[in-house]
């Protein structure tokens, strides 16, 4: 069954999940506010790098499924179920910034004429579909009916439309049982299992869930600590440790912490949501010291090696938060480079697919447009983004170039004892 669909903000969330509803048939209507970003993604061109997406989106619009408006009104009167996948920043205090959500709540409100499911997409606290409904009653002068329903997405970046084309499950939170019908059949095509649930506990899921793989994250982190003070190899052991089918493999590799968009912004919002519901989180709290100390680590083994930073040349593989994608915001990679300018480091640095990006953000390093031209001159190379072209480096070539082959491997991309015997001074991490 083909639904009449739209879907405001163009973000991530919103371009990946319009354009895979236009590719299961569905008729999908994109708004944004941003008219530049329109008139772009309407002349064919993707304002993001994401893997497979804007095949999908260039297809869907040719076959007339998915058009781009910036037009709140257009896109409410012609369709039946509106998806929000606005963005919701942190604060200072590490709060949600709802601004973008209740100013669309007013926009939806003023155009709507009859009945509407309204679907919350973007990662919000809990109680906000409450505020969200409030605000749609006050401000809606024809007084229609209408349903709030938590949709929360569980999109990784660089994976987004494999996960929303195969997800694990789809969770769709309810005040009501009037758009449960509706919403499953939206999602039928895609065959998963669906969980209905009341709408808070829908709005809990996602920020649970993110919390949890920020732990694990950080977990394997702290082990990390442990295996370089004994000898033991973090490889093995998260390996030992994912064969039980209860703590599985992913999200156990070691690493320099996470970043990103989601992960640092989810974890301090439900810090935050559980202090103003009155409980105190330590456990998260401990997850971002642990997170913050990783870092921290890694520059003490590029300064205990180096001595001094200033003046020296360093070479620095990947600049995204994560492979797979040009997003930069909160990358550890962008925070290890701008900690080593701080110490009078001058960089070479490459990346795939995020070096325009990062140039607004990183102004003074050096943007090498091969991967293998990076280590000349250097005096030391870094690996900051598991991106997996970066394991086909020419290892011979940058030795050779470099004025000792010294390696930090933030991560853990090649093999120590390898690398040794090809004479590199190897650091990773946890090895």
């Amino acid at each position: 069954m083909s639904a009449k669909i739209t879907i405001i903000g163009t973000g991530y969330v919103g371009l990946v999940t319009g354009a895979c509803f236009a590719e299961i048939g569905h008729k999908v209507i994109c708004v944004d506010c941003d008219e530049a970003k329109v008139k772009l993604l309407k002349s064919g061109g993707i304002p993001i790098y994401e893997p497979g997406l804007e095949d999908l989106v260039k297809s869907n619009v040719s076959e007339g499924r998915l058009a781009f408006t910036s037009s709140t009104q257009e896109g409410v009167e012609k369709s039946d179920i509106i998806f929000i996948a606005v963005p919701t920043p942190p604060q200072l205090d590490g709060s949600v910034d709802l601004a973008f959500i209740e100013r669309v709540a007013r926009e939806i409100a003023g155009a709507m004429t009859c009945y509407k499911v309204i679907v919350d997409k973007s990662t919000v606290p809990v109680k906000t579909g409450e505020k969200v409904s409030e605000t749609i009653s006050r401000y809606c002068k024809a007084k229609v009916e209408f349903d709030i329903v938590s949709n929360p997405e569980f999109l990784r970046e660089g994976f987004a439309v494999d996960d929303l084309m195969k997800p694990d499950r789809i969770v769709i939170g309810v005040q009501s049982q009037r758009p449960v019908q509706v919403m499953k059949e939206v999602y039928l095509p895609f065959n998963a299992p669906i969980l209905v649930t009341d709408i808070h506990s829908a709005e809990l899921i996602k920020h649970a869930a993110n919390s949890f793989l920020a732990l694990k994250i950080s977990y394997i982190n702290a082990i990390s600590v442990i295996c370089e003070a004994t000898g033991a190899n973090i490889q093995e052991v998260a390996n030992g440790m994912g064969m039980d089918e209860r703590i599985g493999r992913r999200f156990l590799d070691a690493s320099l912490g996470f970043g990103g968009s989601c992960f640092p912004k989810d974890l301090s919002a439900f810090i935050k949501i559980s202090e103003q519901l009155g409980y105190d989180f330590k456990l998260l709290k401990e997850v971002q010291t642990i997170n913050a100390f990783q870092m921290e680590r890694f520059i003490k083994k590029i300064t205990d090696t180096l001595w001094v930073l200033k003046d020296k040349t360093i070479g620095v593989l990947g600049l995204a938060f994560k492979q797979n994608t040009d997003d930069v915001r909160m990358s550890p990679a962008l925070d290890l480079c701008h900690r080593l300018e701080k110490e009078g480091a001058k960089l070479r640095v490459f990346d795939p697919k995020a070096m325009e990006k990062a140039k607004a953000v990183l102004p003074n390093a050096t943007y090498v447009e091969e991967m293998n031209l990076v280590p000349d001159g250097c005096d030391a190379l870094v690996i900051a983004t598991e991106w997996p072209v970066f394991k086909k480096l020419d290892l011979e070539r940058a030795r050779k170039v470099m004025t000792c082959p010294i390696m930090f491997d933030g991560r853990n991309l090649f093999d120590p004892r390898e690398m040794e015997s090809l004479g590199w001074i190897y650091k990773s991490i946890g090895r």
